[in-house]
C-alpha cells in the first residue's frame, strides 16, 4: 500500500508534496479532474501546515473500496491551534494576512474531510479524494467499517518494516498487524509475509492465523505479529498475539481495556498461542499499533476525538506520541455509525 510522509519547513516542501499527490494520482488512474482536485487538497493543506501551524507534516496513502480507488491526506501541525474552526472555512477569513480561502477550498475538493484542533495543541486535518466513476461524483464508498492509519518507516529507510491488513468477513471485521525485527528490507520482508499469509486465510480464527504465520515466518528474521477479529453479531472482540504489538478497546466513559500478547517471536519462537476474549459494542474502537509508538497515549486531553474519524484519531495518536527511532504503524478501527 503507497504512503509518503512529506516534512513541511519552508515554502518549497508544498511543491514535494504536491509532487507526491501527482504520483500517487497517476498511479491510480485518476481522471484530470479528480487528480487536480487531490492536487489542490494537498496544496493548501501543505501551505496551512506552515502558514498557521510552523511547520509538520502531510502523511498521504492510497485508499482502496470495493472496486474504487482514493488517496487519504493528513495534515499535522503541534501549533497554536484553531480557535473558531467554523469561520476557518468560510472564505475571505485568514489570521496570517492572506487570501483566506485554503480551508474553504480543501472542503469543497474533498470527497470527506475532518479536522481536529486544540489551543496549544495545534491541528490535524484529514481529508479523502476518491477518483470520479462514470456518474461524475466521487463519493466515500460505503462501508460497515471505518479504518484509519499510518504506516511509515523510520527515517532514512525506503521500506517499513512493519505491515497491516484490514479484512471484511460475513461476521465482522479482522485486523493483522505485524513488526519485522529490525527495520530495513529484511524486516519489510518478514512483515510482508505475515500480510500475504493474513490475505490468503481469511476463514482462520484468530489464533489458527497466527500459527500459520509463525510457520510462513520460519525463514525470515521473524516478527512481531497480533489479530484481533471482531465478531459485530456476538459482540466480541478475539485476540492473538506474539510479541510487542499493542492493542486496545477503547470506548467514551469506560476504562481502556488492554488486549494481552504472548512473549514471542512469529517465525521463531512461540511457546504459546492463546485467544483472549473481550466485550464489543457498536461504539468500540479498536486500537494496534507496533512499538514504533510510545505506549502511555491517552484520550483524557483531546475531548471529541473518540467520535472523529479512524483516520483522524491515527493521525493525532502518530502527531503526539510517535518515538521517532523506529517503523511507526498505528491503526485505528470501528463500526461504521449510523449515518456515518
Amino acid at each position: 500500500m503507497l504512503s509518503a510522509c512529506i516534512s513541511i519547513q519552508e515554502q518549497t516542501d508544498s511543491g514535494e508534496a504536491r509532487r507526491v499527490a501527482a504520483a500517487f494520482t497517476s498511479e491510480l488512474s485518476f481522471d484530470e479532474t479528480s487528480a487536480g482536485n487531490a492536487a489542490l487538497v494537498v496544496t493548501e493543506a501543505a501551505r496551512n501546515v506552515l502558514k498557521h501551524g510552523g511547520g509538520g507534516q502531510v502523511i498521504l496513502r492510497v485508499l482502496e473500496s470495493g472496486g474504487s480507488a482514493g488517496i487519504e491526506m493528513l495534515a499535522l501541525d503541534k501549533g497554536p491551534g484553531i480557535a473558531d474552526l467554523g469561520r476557518c472555512f468560510q472564505d475571505g477569513y485568514s489570521t496570517a494576512g492572506t487570501a483566506g480561502t485554503g480551508l474553504g477550498a480543501i472542503a469543497r475538493h474533498s470527497s470527506l474531510y475532518q479536522i481536529y484542533s486544540r489551543p496549544d495543541q495545534g491541528t490535524v486535518l484529514m481529508a479523502q479524494v476518491w477518483k470520479r466513476g462514470p456518474a461524475g461524483a466521487a463519493p466515500v464508498p460505503a462501508s460497515r467499517f471505518h479504518v484509519g492509519a499510518v504506516s511509515l518507516p523510520v527515517r532514512g529507510e525506503q521500506e517499513c518494516g512493519d505491515g497491516w491488513i484490514f479484512q471484511e468477513s460475513a461476521r465482522g471485521m479482522r485486523l493483522t498487524v505485524a513488526d519485522g525485527l529490525g527495520h530495513g528490507p529484511l524486516a519489510a520482508r518478514a512483515a510482508l509475509a505475515a500480510i500475504l499469509t493474513a490475505r490468503e486465510h481469511l476463514h482462520d480464527s484468530a489464533p489458527v492465523l497466527l500459527e500459520r504465520i509463525h510457520g510462513a515466518l520460519r525463514a525470515t528474521r521473524g516478527a512481531a505479529v497480533a489479530v484481533a477479529e471482531m465478531d459485530a453479531t456476538a459482540q466480541v472482540l478475539r485476540f492473538a498475539g506474539l510479541g510487542n504489538i499493542t492493542a486496545a478497546i477503547v470506548a467514551e466513559s469506560s476504562p481502556v481495556r488492554h488486549l494481552v500478547s504472548h512473549a514471542g517471536t512469529a517465525g521463531h519462537e512461540a511457546r504459546k498461542i492463546s485467544e483472549f476474549t473481550s466485550p464489543w459494542n457498536a461504539r468500540s474502537l479498536l486500537v494496534m499499533h507496533s512499538d514504533g509508538l510510545q505506549t502511555r497515549w491517552s484520550f483524557d486531553s483531546y475531548p471529541g476525538l473518540l467520535e472523529r474519524h479512524p483516520s483522524l484519531i491515527a493521525g493525532v495518536l502518530y502527531r503526539d506520541y510517535t518515538r521517532g527511532r523506529d517503523d511507526v504503524t498505528v491503526v485505528v478501527a470501528r463500526e461504521a455509525l449510523s449515518g456515518s
